[in-house]
């Protein structure tokens, strides 16, 4: 190997090896702002709603618009609107929108339910569209024609908020006028479903636990995550309406909302109960979209956010690494793609500062997320966070195996088409909260209707599962080279990455199996 292919390979790997590291360091940055601003936040959260109650009777409060927007949802549908319907807000002011562009059959059971709900007395709306224009966004702004709320709550299908929700996010928009939306927390129906619904309900805490709440207490950019949360109509009005050039039109429109002068909460304490994906395809693709629309944020609104001279550097900072997160995945393929050939250009290459360097960078990034998910747990489940920690390993290898999903959406931001269909994630209802039945296999379940539901809603498995496989054949190839010259402690990292790789490949292909199995047995 020439001496100008070391020197590029060993700056490409350095690179990015310093850029995880950047993103790793934000990790412990994230808990520090967390911990310095939680007891204050609560005090004064405790003050406003204090204030609310003295300010504030019955007939002062505004009427809201609940906003349900639903694709094909016939295994949750019911249990949705139930929750809605049971909303504590004054008669007369609560409005029920159920935005429904199914394609399937489920317009009709939701339609009967909406007129059963409306003669007991419900303000209950069924609207349907001809086309799935703008999909979401084109839901939510159809619906928002048609609204009288100030106000308008969102959830999707599988959330289950409880009936206090209004009574405790609405006030915060009312006592402060420059509030854009208010953000509840994520919960997990599903959380001890499987060792994979466990894992994945850890990293969805990191960035509700801590994260969020980071940045919304610290006056840095916040998102609105689509869903369990209230928005202000004038809001959303000022900062453009809901756009549907992107696949987040939720961040899309929370970061254009803070650009013309809004704000948002975050209510950690307020937990809003949804489903975890039980299905590895179903729970790639959620990510591939979550991915592939953060980046297609970032090349729309990142450069408005640093031109902007009413934020300073820091807060411009932490939109860059917020939105660019996913570049993390990219990173990591760029990286054991270059592991092998610098193992194979000899000794010579590894002088010791440089050994010493990226090993302590890539072990630093390799714990950071750890770190911040076990502070998540400890933050908000203190009786229960040291079971966490055996999911931990799951989820860092988790992690590493979705580099290739990921960096295909990713890479599709950034190359590929603007307008793409939006492919909402299955769910799965209680079928999705039983341990001892699987619903993607035989099971003890005989085939019913809802059963062949899941087999419809599937999402299937892509074809970006072989490189998978490739990735995971070369950190293991990079592994074993690793332990012939026994040089350069990158070793164990590229067997870890061989794990992920490895694990993403084959539940992908078993859970699609057994729902190919369950739809032969239908």
């Amino acid at each position: 190997m020439s001496e100008f292919w070391k020197i590029f390979f060993v700056t490409v790997y350095t690179s990015c090896a310093l850029v995880l590291f950047v993103y790793g360091i934000n990790c412990y940055v994230m808990m520090w702002l967390f911990s310095r601003a939680r007891r204050q936040q609560k005090d004064h959260d405790q003050r406003l709603l204090e204030q609310f109650s003295q300010r504030f009777s019955e007939k002062d409060l505004p009427p809201v618009t609940v906003q349900l927007p639903v694709y094909n949802e016939r295994l949750v549908i019911d249990r949705l609107l139930t929750c809605a319907c049971a909303l504590d807000w004054p008669k007369g002011k609560l409005e029920i929108q159920v935005l429904d562009d199914s394609t399937d059959d489920s317009w009709m059971h939701t339609a009967e339910l909406v007129e059963k709900l409306r003669k007991q007395g419900h303000d209950i709306q069924h609207i349907r569209r001809t086309n799935r224009q703008g999909f979401k966004a084109g839901a939510l702004r159809n619906g928002m024609k048609l609204a009288r709320g100030e106000f308008f709550a969102i959830f999707d299908a599988d959330f289950t908020p409880p009936p206090d929700f209004l009574r405790r996010t609405v006030p915060f928009l009312l006592m402060d006028e420059k509030c854009g939306f208010v953000q509840a927390r994520w919960g997990h129906r599903n959380r001890d479903y499987s060792p994979f619904t466990r894992a994945q309900s850890i990293g969805i805490d990191g960035h509700f636990a801590v994260e969020q709440p980071a940045r919304a207490w610290n006056g840095l950019f916040l998102n609105f995550n689509g869903t369990a949360g209230v928005w202000r109509k004038q809001a959303i009005e000022q900062a453009g309406g809901w756009q549907d050039d992107t696949l987040t039109e939720d961040l899309d429109l929370s970061y254009r909302s803070q650009l013309a002068g809004w704000h948002g909460r975050f209510l950690p304490d307020l937990v809003v109960p949804a489903e975890l994906p039980t299905n590895i395809n179903a729970f790639k693709s959620q990510q591939r979209r979550w991915a592939k629309g953060s980046i297609q944020t970032a090349k729309k609104l990142l450069p408005r956010v640093i031109k902007s001279s009413n934020f300073g550097p820091f807060k411009k900072l932490q939109a860059v690494l917020h939105l660019t997160h996913y570049l993390v995945h990219p990173t990591i393929i760029l990286m054991v793609l270059f592991t092998l050939p610098l193992l194979l250009s000899g000794r010579a290459i590894f002088v010791t500062p440089l050994v010493l360097s990226l090993v302590g960078m890539m072990v630093f990034s390799l714990f950071a997320p750890s770190a911040l998910y076990l502070f998540s747990q400890k933050v908000f489940y203190p009786g229960d966070w040291k079971n966490s920690i055996k999911y931990l390993p799951l989820l860092t290898i988790m992690g590493m195996g979705l580099a290739v999903n990921n960096s295909v959406g990713v890479l599709g931001a950034i190359f590929g088409k603007k307008h793409e269909e939006f492919v909402r994630t299955p769910k799965l209802g209680t079928l999705a909260e039983i341990p001892s039945v699987n619903a993607t296999s035989s099971g003890s379940l005989q085939v019913s209707v809802l059963e062949k539901k899941v087999i419809e809603y599937r999402i299937p498995i892509k074809g970006s599962v072989l490189f998978e496989w490739f990735m995971c054949l070369w950190a293991l190839a990079a592994f074993f080279e690793y332990i012939r010259i026994f040089n350069f402690i990158i070793g164990p990292i590229m067997l870890l990455h061989a794990t992920g790789f490895a694990y993403v490949g084959v539940t992908s292909f078993v859970h699609d199996l057994k729902l190919r199995r369950l739809g032969d047995r239908s």
